[in-house]
């Protein structure tokens, strides 16, 4: 029997389990039609769930799939390997996450056989969402903008195909208008926007004049220091509902230069990223990496008690979105910053130019590539800092290229981006 064929029975057993819990696990993943073919697998909605749930499903898991939880540790690390080394882009990727998902022993081993993104350039788990890219060549994807919807969506690939089907959707993000601003709120899927969901990733967050915008982490990056809040938040001194998000992180700042005299010409911008040290780009360099999950609320919040048919006493409000709960991230080195590649003027088109090497075909002010910008005092090779470390720029109607690689997650390259799409009236 050949491995595809193993991995196929495995996936219809697991199919057909058929338990409540899994079916709740799948409309948290799925959330809706579309669900199983563009978000991310029930894997992950399960390592979201709570302890005791979790617990359970685990013995159900054990009684009904007892015979593929016993193989041979050695022949069970063979079998994973080669499922590994064999599907090496989406849709077959999805195979060695359906390992993964067959029980806890295949989970553990799957984890061990799949590296970071840095080191296999494959995207497999959401956690890779938030590991740096590759160092030798950039992930590139491509973002679909809906304007009736006001939501953006990332997805891995060249191109958009043909009919979407081996679309893989990475992130999703959605803009959030109030009165005097907007903020972005980035998800998993492309349907649930909650901040209090378990697919929350993270939000943006930009001041009034759309000049500076904010990148909020829902996790704490590794091996970071997370400064104190100087502005004392109300959710410190009251009992809060469980749906309200546990942290943001201030990750990433975003700076536009402001044209005072409104003079025609590129935006300027500037990234400072606090959670990633500027030695990181140069040989030898290391950024932060996640390897493990990010954890739902359920799992960090005790649940209040609540009559049946009310809601909690307290309620999430349009505040709550632009609410500070900690400071800066940073480490204990110099931060990172970015700046854009300056254009130069071609005098036959009268436009800015810009290398993209094919990967945008339509002249726009969102385009742009972000270089590195350090102190000359570091040491680092003029090389390191001219290369491009996420380029951005439109390739149709409501259709952009996004291309990162390391010290980046696509994460930060995505938020990073989406600052383009917010109106800067003090920019332009």
């Amino acid at each position: 029997m050949s491995l595809k064929s193993i991995v196929r029975e495995l996936r219809e057993m697991r199919d057909g389990i058929g338990s409540m819990s899994r079916r709740a696990a799948d409309g948290r993943a799925g959330g809706g039609r579309g669900g199983s073919r563009h978000s991310w697998p029930v894997l992950w909605s399960e390592q979201q769930q709570p302890p005791r749930q979790q617990q359970l499903q685990r013995q159900e898991h054990q009684q009904q799939q007892g015979r593929w939880a016993n193989l041979p540790p050695e022949l069970l690390l063979d079998v994973i390997q080669r499922v590994e080394a064999s599907e090496a882009t989406w849709p077959a990727r999805r195979q060695v996450v359906a390992c993964a998902a067959v029980c806890r022993s295949w989970r553990e081993v799957t984890k061990e056989v799949v590296k970071t993104l840095e080191e296999c350039g494959r995207i497999t788990f959401p956690i890779s969402l938030k590991q740096p890219g590759p160092r030798e060549h950039p992930v590139q994807c491509f973002v679909r903008r809906d304007r009736a919807t006001s939501t953006y969506l990332l997805y891995l690939g060249l191109s958009p195909s043909l009919h979407g089907e081996n679309d893989k959707l990475l992130l999703a993000a959605r803009k959030i208008r109030r009165a005097t601003r907007t903020s972005f709120v980035i998800s998993l899927v492309s349907n649930d926007f909650s901040l209090s969901s378990s697919t929350y990733v993270g939000k943006l967050k930009p001041n009034f004049l759309g000049t500076k915008f904010t990148i909020f982490d829902s996790q704490p990056p590794c091996d970071a220091v997370v400064l104190p809040n100087n502005r004392p938040s109300k959710r410190h001194f009251k009992q809060v509902s469980p749906r309200l998000p546990l942290g943001n992180y201030n990750v990433a700042t975003v700076s536009y230069e402001l044209t005072v005299l409104r003079n025609r010409g590129p935006r300027r911008m500037q990234c400072t990223m606090h959670s990633i040290p500027a030695l990181c780009i140069q040989e030898g360099g290391k950024a932060p990496t996640p390897t493990g999950i990010i954890h739902s609320l359920d799992e960090q919040v005790p649940a209040l008690s609540t009559s049946k048919g009310k809601e909690p006493a307290i309620e999430f409000s349009s505040t709550s979105l632009s609410a500070d709960l900690s400071g800066p991230v940073c480490t204990n080195e110099v931060p990172l910053v970015l700046k854009n590649k300056a254009p130069r003027w071609h005098e036959q088109l009268q436009c800015w130019c810009l290398n993209f090497r094919g990967r945008v075909t339509v002249a726009s002010v969102k385009n742009f590539q972000l270089v590195a910008s350090v102190d000359p005092s570091l040491g680092i090779p003029a090389a390191e800092q001219e290369k491009v470390i996420l380029q951005f720029g439109k390739i149709g109607k409501d259709i952009f290229t996004m291309d990162y690689r390391y010290p980046l997650s696509a994460f930060q390259a995505f938020a990073i981006c989406l600052t383009s799409f917010d109106t800067k009236p003090a920019c332009e």
